[in-house]
């Protein structure tokens, strides 16, 4: 029996969509991150299943960020929104609505209990550690006094919102990011839960190598300066002492008299490691450096991811940037 060749041409075009459509259905989910930290998470668990918009980039100070109208139509086209909560996103009430954004939002630091941090009580300049608050809400608690507040600005409230400064914590951000995921797009729920767990592994890895390199310091000597206070999470895990002049925002200044405290608490206790933060402006540092015997031991990256091509591109990545540069400061002070 002769084929004709329009049927043979038809049958093989057919043939050749069948086997196309598979893929062609399979969209990457389109993801906002708020900043780049969040956004590096998502991408090692969402691989190339998910297309990415990072809000506030590398370097960038999410305290301070003021949204573009590209972020609002990346948000409005989203259809996972993934956000650190603890009121640190103080803009983002404000262009969610602005956005329409009408996806599903997804909390990563849901299930933690937040460090409360208010200014009474705690003083910034005398280096008070943070182990001896209280919790005092709960973080879905928490996450509504965010979307109460969240339209008044920058309003960072009265718990500190660096949870991902504790790698126990950077876990749970990493499981709320599988969920939220795998919800959002249940056909490559079992990649997600993959990548998350291999992820996990390394985040777990990563916190028992920073404890070793600490161990190496002895308990009483482990003070250091920073530019402001976002390492309260950190300094509760791994039992260092960070002293920094600006609050847990960087918008709060610090006072005259904050900077003469520090000064003076340098001077009496010996410190000599003082650090600058990429996202912070360098000169308050310089300053307490040049009034005391102190020198700059190197940058910490607190709130934001460096570049590319910089020494703390992931979130691990700044993890050992700033483990190796905290010890070696320490080490040699």
């Amino acid at each position: 029996m002769r084929i004709s060749k329009t049927f043979l041409a038809l049958a093989l075009s057919s043939s050749m969509l069948a086997s196309l459509s598979p893929a062609q259905a399979e969209e990457p989910i389109k993801v906002v991150a708020s900043f780049s930290i969040l956004a590096d998470m998502v991408k090692e668990i969402g691989g190339d299943h998910v297309a990415l918009t990072t809000l506030v980039g590398p370097d960038g100070d999410a305290h301070v960020y003021e949204p573009t109208p590209s972020d609002a139509r990346a948000v409005g086209d989203a259809k996972l929104l993934v956000v650190n909560g603890f009121q640190f996103e103080g803009w983002l009430p404000r262009l969610v609505d602005t956005a329409g954004f009408k996806g599903t939002e997804v909390v990563a630091t849901t299930g933690l209990e937040p460090i409360p941090f208010a200014e009474e009580g705690h003083d910034h300049a005398a280096g008070e550690s943070h182990e001896g608050h209280a919790h005092e809400a709960s973080a879905e608690e928490h996450q509504h006094e965010a979307a109460e507040v969240g339209h008044e600005g920058h309003d960072h409230g009265v718990n500190d919102p660096h949870a991902w400064q504790n790698l126990s914590n950077g876990v749970v951000y990493a499981q709320n990011i599988v969920k939220g995921l795998s919800e959002a797009d249940p056909e490559n729920a079992a990649d997600y839960k993959a990548k998350g767990d291999a992820y996990i592994a390394e985040i777990k890895a990563m916190d028992a190598r920073v404890k070793s390199e600490l161990a190496a310091v002895p308990e009483d000597h482990r003070k250091v300066v920073t530019s402001h206070d976002a390492f309260g999470y950190f300094a509760r895990a791994y039992h260092v002492d960070f002293i920094a002049p600006e609050g847990v925002s960087t918008e709060s200044e610090a006072s005259a008299a904050d900077v003469a405290k520090i000064i003076d608490q340098i001077k009496a206790e010996k410190i000599t490691a003082v650090f600058v933060e990429n996202i912070s402006d360098p000169r308050l540092v310089e300053r307490i450096v040049a009034e005391t015997d102190a020198r700059i031991g190197g940058t910490l990256y607190s709130d934001a991811l460096s570049g590319p091509d910089g020494p703390a591109a992931t979130y691990l990545g700044m993890f050992q940037n700033n483990i190796e540069q905290i010890v070696k400061a320490l080490k040699t002070s």
